[in-house]
């Protein structure tokens, strides 16, 4: 880890927020409610923050901790082959491995399955529930395609620290000829690869939100809306109000004031939809020749709520890219914003709302503020990342995320 400076180190360590007490956690959790899952992942986080920082984990640490996860579901012992680093996952310490195992029915000894294990590292700049992740994994199977996932190890007994197991996914995620970014930010697929993916990213949302919420005891991990009700949108502004008083290394007047306007302006539901949360260019891979999307990734952050969440953050600037006139912002690089929500009321049969647009451009801006200017650096600060370059980058551009949530609250606001 890089040096910090000595003057910067100590102003953070006499911060409450680094070595929070006991009533200091509990006075978050009573002002902020949320949905109880999140309440423990929250607050675990908070429990271990001052704690060791990351420290490096040998890959035979996690081959034999998934070793005991499987071989204790499974009820017989696993082989683990060919283990090794998986890039990606800005967030997750992720280990690619062959499985060699009886296969799912138990009847075929010798099969050899590629998987991945997806694990947390000391800190994270979206602490989120594996769990949750594990069980909407399950619940979208067959509505748009994912990895299949097998176990998960929810509070790291057989781990160093949460985990979950899943399939090997293959394909793209970013075009080839358009290789240095960031994954996903201001993705240029160029147009005859644009036309091939853009009506399959209408589509699989669209099939998400309309598909039908499964009965308990599936989706356990989550409160269930109600449609009709305000009140899971409230517990969001409230998760993302707590992660910013937790994480923050300072304070900044419009995030309070946007807090307020967004729990007094929160719509009731008129449809309760499964949320992905973060979807956008780079969530998805792709085979390239073919231009079919062959799976869709990152759901640690989704949700059941408001489908014009996810419609509105696919729009965010950060994840445009213009068009061949160079003047005509694609939506995740994909088309206008305007045939964007046309084309996603016509596939859907959901309609599109003009108010509830509105809302969640500031919801959404407001919380990529959160990520940015208080998890991620506060994620750097506490040295509890394998990340701390990228994160360190994108905390900067937290500045220009608050400059643009002002611009965006001052729309909606006048």
């Amino acid at each position: 880890m890089p040096d910090i400076n000595p003057d910067i180190e100590n102003a953070i360590n006499d911060d409450p927020r680094q070595s929070p007490t006991d009533a200091f956690i509990e006075s978050i959790r009573a002002r902020f409610p949320v949905e109880p899952e999140i309440d423990k992942i929250l607050t675990r986080k908070m429990q271990r923050r001052s704690g060791p920082g990351f420290q490096p984990v040998a890959i035979d640490t996690l081959v034999a901790g998934t070793k005991r996860l499987i071989s204790a579901a499974l009820g017989y012992d696993i082989d683990i082959r060919d283990a090794h680093w998986l890039s990606g996952g800005a967030s997750k310490l992720q280990m690619v491995f062959d499985l060699h195992w009886r296969g799912e029915d138990g009847t075929a000894p010798g099969t050899l399955t590629r998987m991945v294990l997806r694990m947390e590292p000391a800190s994270s700049v979206t602490e989120s529930s594996r769990l949750r992740e594990f069980e909407v994994l399950r619940a979208v199977a067959g509505t748009v395609p994912v990895p299949p996932v097998y176990w998960v190890d929810p509070d790291g007994e057989h781990l160093p620290y949460p985990a979950l197991v899943c399939g090997f996914a293959s394909g793209s995620a970013k075009p080839s000829a358009d290789p240095g970014k960031v994954s996903g930010l201001g993705q240029n697929y160029g147009p005859d690869l644009r036309a091939k993916l853009a009506p399959q990213f209408v589509s699989y949302l669209a099939d998400l939100h309309r598909m039908d919420i499964p009965d308990a005891p599936a989706l356990a991990g989550f409160e269930r809306p109600v449609a009709g009700s305000n009140a899971s949108i409230i517990r969001q502004v409230n998760a993302a109000r707590r992660i910013w008083e937790e994480d923050r290394l300072e304070d900044e007047p419009l995030m309070a004031v946007a807090c307020k306007w967004l729990i007094r302006n929160a719509p009731p539901l008129d449809h309760v939809s499964v949320v992905h949360g973060d979807y956008r260019s780079g969530n998805f891979l792709f085979d390239e020749a073919s231009g079919k999307i062959t799976v869709w990734l990152d759901w640690e952050g989704a949700t059941l709520g408001d489908r014009h969440q996810d419609l509105t953050y696919a729009t965010l600037p950060i994840f445009q890219h213009l068009g061949e006139d160079g003047k005509t912002p694609l939506v995740s690089g994909m088309m206008p914003e305007a045939d964007f929500y046309e084309a996603y009321g016509k596939v859907s049969g959901l309609p599109v709302d003009p108010v509830r647009l509105q809302y969640f451009r500031v919801f959404n801006r407001y919380s990529v503020c959160v990520l940015l200017l208080a998890a991620a650096a506060r994620c750097t600060a506490s040295r509890g990342t394998h990340q701390d370059v990228l994160l360190n980058h994108v905390s900067a551009m937290g500045y220009l995320a608050l400059s643009e949530l002002g611009a965006c609250f001052r729309e909606v606001s006048s």
